[in-house]
């Protein structure tokens, strides 16, 4: 639990009115609308997570919002992040996030860091604040804010979300365990999808979201019994809800600086692999690949690799779908193999990088292949914009 001065903090009579609900909760009273008034929370991203909590954080009347992020809104984060609205496409997330604080709660401190979070400025964006919650999407991120928190001593308020399924607890709270507790080693690169890989569903963020909202606010309350020491699991496909314990680690590496988080997370090293692998690839760009298209050539097989509802969405013209996830486990070999008898491979995906990934997998086995710089996105951005961006 916090502990402001409550004396140095007034409530004036719009507060009185604007926070009724709360005053007259017991476990709120005036004392307790005073904490969230003195209280200051930072958000570590705009997005699905970041953007119901925020809403609901400035409408409880936290005095101080710090928000950190560096992405602009995007036509397809509309579908999940309600922070945001249509009129802030290509506009700074953190701005359309403070536009729409102060139309809920207009007496609210925003302080907006439009960078990208690192070892070299955590810990000075992290240190006026009370409580830090974590709304990103990538490990080195999470990383980075679990060990900044562990430096400072402070809260950090856990979610994550994929597909139907999202996670949520409190790290580094009371003794409690911390998210290295939880994830001792990085899983490797490219092992966990993203959403843009995977999809998410447009309300599961808003859930886990509201559930880091709720335990920051009975954290500076000091009420109620927070999720320390308990992950909470929830799967809205069945609509359910389970709880694993949590307990730090006894013989755990003690935290004493920040670090490379991206090197921890052995990112360099899957960028210069997917690199050395693309170096030795054959590529083609989607201008050429129109062209062959256009010029009758029946001496090639167009791959598709993506996942059946994403070829339902968009697709080049002639392409034959058979997904990595077949190429992964053997099947989609051997059906490429009687699909090729003799004819070029050319092979895209939805960006280039699954479709890359296939080649490498397809070389092995003894079939060669040329990918498609940029997939389907690119095909639709520079040859037939009638083709849906996804």
């Amino acid at each position: 639990m916090l502990n402001p001065n409550l004396d140095d903090i007034q409530l004036t009579k719009e507060d009185y009115e604007r926070y009724s609900r709360h005053l007259i909760l017991p476990e709120v009273g005036v004392d307790g609308q005073k904490r969230l008034k003195a209280a200051s929370v930072l958000c570590i991203g705009t997005g699905g997570l970041g953007s119901p909590l925020i809403l609901y954080l400035a409408a409880a009347g936290i005095g101080r919002i710090g928000l950190v992020d560096f992405d602009v809104v995007d036509y397809s984060n509309l579908q999940r992040q309600i922070i945001h609205g249509t009129s802030w496409v290509n506009k700074p997330k953190i701005e359309s996030a403070k536009n729409r604080i102060l139309e809920i709660n207009p007496h609210c401190q925003v302080d907006l860091y439009n960078t990208r979070l690192s070892s070299d400025n955590a810990l000075e964006i992290f240190e006026p604040y009370d409580i830090v919650v974590d709304g990103t999407d990538n490990f080195p991120t999470r990383y980075l804010v679990n060990d900044a928190c562990v430096l400072l001593n402070k809260p950090n308020v856990y979610g994550s979300i994929f597909r139907f399924e999202g996670q949520a607890t409190v790290f580094n709270y009371e003794e409690g365990p911390n998210y290295r507790d939880l994830y001792p080693e990085p899983p490797p690169p490219g092992l966990v999808p993203s959403c843009a890989e995977g999809g998410v569903l447009g309300i599961l963020p808003g859930i886990i979201g509201v559930i880091q909202a709720t335990e920051t606010i009975k954290i500076i309350l000091g009420e109620g019994n927070t999720l320390s020491g308990r992950l909470l699991l929830y799967n809205s496909l069945d609509m359910s809800f389970r709880e694993l314990k949590l307990r730090p680690n006894p013989v755990r590496p003690v935290i004493e600086e920040l670090i490379d988080y991206e090197e921890f997370c052995g990112i360099p090293d899957a960028q210069a692999a997917e690199a050395e692998q693309q170096a030795a690839m054959t590529e083609m760009n989607v201008t050429d690949l129109k062209t062959l298209i256009d010029s009758g050539s029946d001496d090639f097989v167009l791959l598709d690799v993506r996942n059946p509802n994403e070829y339902e969405i968009a697709k080049i013209p002639g392409a034959v779908l058979v997904p990595l996830s077949e190429i992964e486990n053997g099947a989609g070999v051997e059906k490429v193999r009687e699909l090729v008898n003799g004819h070029k491979l050319i092979a895209h995906c939805k960006m280039g990088g699954r479709s890359a990934k296939a080649l490498a997998i397809l070389k092995d086995a003894g079939i060669e292949g040329t990918n498609v710089t940029g997939g389907i996105l690119a095909w639709s951005r520079e040859v037939d914009p009638s083709v849906p961006q996804y």
